[in-house]
């Protein structure tokens, strides 16, 4: 006998249509699986074993053999479980379903349960655009399944329960209510004292959602001020939304009983972050820091502290908004368009320059401690920002600073005006400009060309960073509500590159 049902799968953060085919045949009992799976697609014979004899049918004694098609694709990870076990049964006569199409996806536990996987969302998704309309999953992972829309979805709690729904001998079970991740507080700005300077910059950078490196000695703000950017961010769109699910989705880091993300991410790996934790990769290659950032906030606190090899894996996603990772059987490219924080000191003792305190670093513990970062990658950085140490009177002061709520509703404002400036391409904000959109949108007048030049000649910037200086601008003027940059706007946007060449900021370049 021979029977076929479509289960799913996850290839990167896609998910991936599979045929499980099940032959029986009359020979010596045993039970093989082939078209590439993965250890946890192997051990899914033992697991569907119990569970079909657990939940009260009887496991056929012949010969099985389970092709996964398309042979040439790896299959990872248990959601294949519920299909191989639908299969079985359908081909030893146990079972007949009607020729509706069906998905079916979710892990078996030894007593039949059906236990949540990782990747509905995007395995939903696929299932829906090869035509499926009817989709079976754990009931866990159902209210999540149902943020696609245009599918039916059914949710079950067990194997038994599952095959009585698609037979229509039981209804379905209501679906848990979809409820939104949850998110810690949010820091504010009105907590941070001083440091009027870098909340401006702060502001610019997340109205056009540009990458940041603050520059201080120790104790100055830095990680408390880049805390508290997400409150002054403008909030994900539904597609936005959606998107930054999915790759949460993929990664395993949904919670059992939330489904959808409507904050952007703040992702702040540690230090001792490797490469492929950072870009996406591993043995079974999962989206890594970058990704899980996307639409968000990647903070990358005392910089140099981190390995320089690591650190140079993120000079593609800033320039192109994706990571690709490759590998031996596959390719994958995970989406990583994300707005980078980073803060650092300026050197090991973090008092270089400072007025009041003397740098006990020497001149080679300096450039050492600042050759960690490459040329290439502070190039790609929009603004240079340098933290000052506070002074008496500003740590002891009771006036509060402008609280978030009015710095993100002029982000939100200036976030309008890039939607609807873009609205007929895929950019979504200043950032992501190419050299065609600054052709047109970041036209400069006569005094501005000036100004322009003379920066350029007197600053040796490179030609990333002009365009950088010009997507900067038009971020300020979008703030003001002007539609042209003015010269103010540009002498701004030049003042956060020109903080490069400051003592505290002035890099080596390797």
């Amino acid at each position: 006998m021979l029977a076929t049902v479509t289960g799913c799968t996850v290839v990167g953060i896609e998910g991936r249509l599979v045929d499980v085919e099940v032959y029986l045949s009359a020979q010596l009992p045993s039970f093989d699986i082939v078209g590439l799976p993965d250890t946890a697609v192997r051990e899914a014979r033992d697991r569907v074993r119990a569970a079909v004899k657990n939940s009260g049918f009887s496991f056929p004694q012949q010969r099985i053999i389970v092709n996964l098609a398309p042979a040439d694709l790896k299959k990872e990870g248990p959601q294949l479980d519920l299909a191989l076990a639908v299969g079985i049964l359908k081909a030893s006569g146990q079972l007949f379903l009607s020729e509706v199409p069906l998905a079916v996806l979710g892990e078996l536990a030894l007593d039949g349960t059906l236990r949540p996987v990782r990747g509905v969302l995007s395995m939903v998704m696929a299932a829906r655009e090869a035509g499926f309309r009817l989709v079976l999953v754990p009931l866990e992972n159902a209210a999540e399944a149902r943020l696609v829309g245009g599918v039916q979805v059914l949710g079950a709690s067990s194997l038994s329960e599952a095959l009585e729904i698609v037979t229509g001998e039981k209804e379905p079970p209501p679906v848990p209510q979809q409820k939104e991740n949850p998110a810690p507080p949010q820091a504010d700005f009105g907590q941070v004292k001083g440091q009027e300077g870098a909340k401006r910059a702060l502001e610019v950078a997340a109205a056009g959602g540009h990458s940041v490196l603050m520059c201080g000695p120790p104790g100055s703000g830095k990680t408390m001020l880049a805390r508290c950017v997400p409150s002054i961010l403008p909030p994900l769109s539904l597609e936005e939304s959606l998107e930054t699910t999915k790759i949460f989705s993929a990664a395993g880091l949904l919670k059992a009983a939330a489904t959808r993300i409507s904050r952007r991410p703040f992702r702040s790996p540690h230090h001792t972050v490797t490469a492929a934790a950072l870009c996406g990769g591993g043995r079974y290659p999962r989206p890594g820091e970058v990704s899980l950032a996307h639409n968000g906030v990647l903070f990358l606190d005392e910089l140099p502290e981190f390995r320089r090899e690591t650190l140079e894996v993120l000079r593609q996603p800033l320039e192109e908004g994706n990571v690709t990772v490759a590998r031996l059987q596959a390719t994958y490219t995970y989406p990583a368009n994300f707005m980078l924080l980073a803060s650092m000191n300026p050197c090991p003792c973090g008092m270089l320059s400072d007025p009041a305190v003397e740098c006990a670093c020497s001149e080679w513990q300096v450039r050492r401690y600042r050759q960690k970062i490459s040329g290439p990658l502070l190039d790609r950085m929009d603004l240079f920002v340098d933290v000052m140490r506070l002074c008496y009177d500003e740590v002891s002061g009771k006036g509060d600073g402008e609280p978030s709520k009015n710095i993100a509703r002029r982000v939100s404002q200036a976030r309008d005006l890039q939607r609807q400036r873009f609205a007929q391409s895929e950019i979504s904000c200043n950032a992501q400009m190419g050299t065609k959109e600054l052709q047109v949108f970041c036209q400069l007048d006569a005094a501005g060309r000036d100004i322009l030049r003379h920066a350029f000649s007197r600053l040796h910037l490179s030609a990333r960073a002009y365009d950088r200086i010009l997507k900067v601008a038009r971020t300020v003027a979008d703030l003001d509500g002007e539609t042209r940059i003015l010269p103010r706007h540009l002498a701004e946007a030049i003042g956060y590159r020109q903080a490069e060449t400051s003592p505290r900021l002035a890099m080596t370049r390797a």
